[in-house]
């Protein structure tokens, strides 16, 4: 099983801003040997998840399978496809659902109205958790012991001059998005961002994922934002949250 470990972080080691890769690229980004990498590429090649141009590899569009399987296992895409669209209309602007992949948070719905000039997220998209509103909503919701995990994993980078990355800080801002219910962000992801998200509930209240709203700050400010949108938001997520009880492998996943 240690090659199918190192075949996954070789198709890992591509993203938005290194779509082609040299053998040496992978080799040192997935930190393996390059003979293993290349073997690891020969298999991806054959089986359709890697391409080639000329010395450089590309992925596939059959890589798209990996992550549909997550998807449509849970059916999550069609559980929140009207609120999200409903949600967006009455905003004029995005509206996304994400879930917490250790110390990321990673999109598994979104629509939009508007296009966001510095940053456009898309299913399967991944942030850090620290940046993000939706991850300190998620971040909220974990036990004392993966919260502590998370903090000896995570690496507070700084996206922007705005990003907290002290972890006293942070923990403070996790711990008043768990007494408040909602979390929001402007310019600690990207400049111009401005998020609010809010819990989404299984059916025994344990958080499963998060519902968050996004605009730009030509548009509206965060004390605004939150003025503005916060009972929106909690009323779709209780929608949501309602649906999605029909879904039972979100709420173990909740729990790992």
């Amino acid at each position: 099983m240690g090659g199918l470990a190192k075949g996954l972080t070789v198709i890992r080691a591509f993203s938005r801003d290194h779509a082609a890769l040299s053998l040496s690229d992978i080799a040192r980004s997935a930190r393996i040997p390059a003979a293993t990498a290349r073997r690891c590429l020969l298999t991806l090649e054959e089986l359709g998840y890697v391409t080639r141009s000329g010395r450089d590899f590309l992925l596939r569009p059959k890589v798209l399978e990996l992550g549909a399987a997550y998807l449509e296992s849970m059916n999550i895409e069609q559980i929140t496809k009207n609120h999200l669209e409903e949600l967006a209309r009455n905003t004029a602007d995005s509206a996304a659902l994400c879930v917490l992949d250790g110390v990321e948070i990673v999109y598994v719905a979104r629509t939009s109205v508007r296009t966001l000039l510095r940053l456009e997220a898309h299913v399967g998209s991944r942030f850090p958790a620290h940046a993000t509103s939706t991850g300190r909503v998620l971040l909220a919701g974990v036990s004392p012991e993966r919260l502590h995990r998370y903090f000896q994993t995570a690496k507070l980078q700084a996206l922007t001059e705005r990003t907290v990355t002290d972890p006293q800080k942070l923990r403070a801002l996790i711990e008043d998005c768990r007494r408040n219910g909602y979390s929001a962000v402007e310019d600690e992801l990207a400049y111009g961002v401005i998020a609010l998200a809010v819990p989404v509930l299984d059916h025994h209240g344990r958080v499963v994922a998060a519902l968050n709203s996004s605009s730009h700050s030509r548009r509206t400010t965060k004390t605004k934002l939150v003025r503005e949108r916060l009972a929106m938001l909690q009323q779709v997520s209780r929608q949501i949250s309602a649906d999605l009880a029909t879904v039972p492998w979100l709420s173990l996943s909740a729990q790992i």
